[in-house]
């Protein structure tokens, strides 16, 4: 329990932040409102989580032998990332209306987890600082990833209900580019980061 208590202010603060999830998750409810997001939102939820199981019990070991291996991710990730930060800002009134582009469905959220930069900082930090050498790993590992699991739908679900309310205010086209454009380069900068990362491990 103390695990679970220390751990959870810890996934409370990054998950409630800025990050690729939540900037999707609001565009999302923007363009689409709650309803139609409620597959991308559970796979977030239960996404993550699930990722910190997966490295938590031993995957991230993997990626330490093989760090070549976990650049490679970040590096698909990284254009995954920017792939999805053009379809947001080149979505236009008209398409939305028409429908021809669609929110993430559960499992695309589920698997965009494995190639989040954010989300790889935080599943390996939140393993690495809260577990014990005297504890016992898999009792460890599930406490975090339980305090991860509590609070992801209240942190996700404020992103996906401003999203929505924005979404009442936002009534003409104009206003609708602006915001998926802001919301495409903030995805951009969210990532910045990770391209430092990549860009020091092949060239410091």
């Amino acid at each position: 329990m103390e695990i679970f208590i220390a751990v959870f202010f810890f996934a409370f603060s990054t998950t409630i932040t800025p990050g690729p999830n939540n900037i999707m998750i609001m565009s999302s409810g923007v363009n689409y409102g709650v309803k139609a997001s409620l597959p991308h939102f559970l796979g977030i939820c239960f996404g993550f989580p699930a990722m910190v199981l997966v490295v938590g019990m031993g995957f991230g070991s993997i990626l330490e032998q093989f760090p070549l291996l976990h650049q490679l991710i970040k590096i698909a990730g990284t254009l995954y990332l920017l792939w999805l930060a053009w379809v947001i800002g080149s979505q236009t009134p008209k398409t939305i209306e028409k429908g021809d582009r669609n929110p993430l469905t559960f499992w695309q959220a589920v698997l965009f987890q494995w190639v989040n930069g954010k989300a790889w900082v935080m599943a390996t930090g939140a393993v690495a600082a809260f577990t014990t050498v005297a504890g016992t790993l898999w009792s460890e590992v599930i406490e975090i990833t339980a305090a991860f699991l509590a609070v992801a739908f209240p942190c996700v679900g404020i992103w996906l209900i401003a999203g929505a309310g924005l979404r009442q205010l936002l009534t003409n086209h104009t206003a609708q580019r602006i915001f998926n454009i802001s919301m495409a380069l903030l995805l951009v900068f969210s990532v910045l980061p990770v391209v430092e990362d990549i860009l020091q491990f092949y060239f410091a």
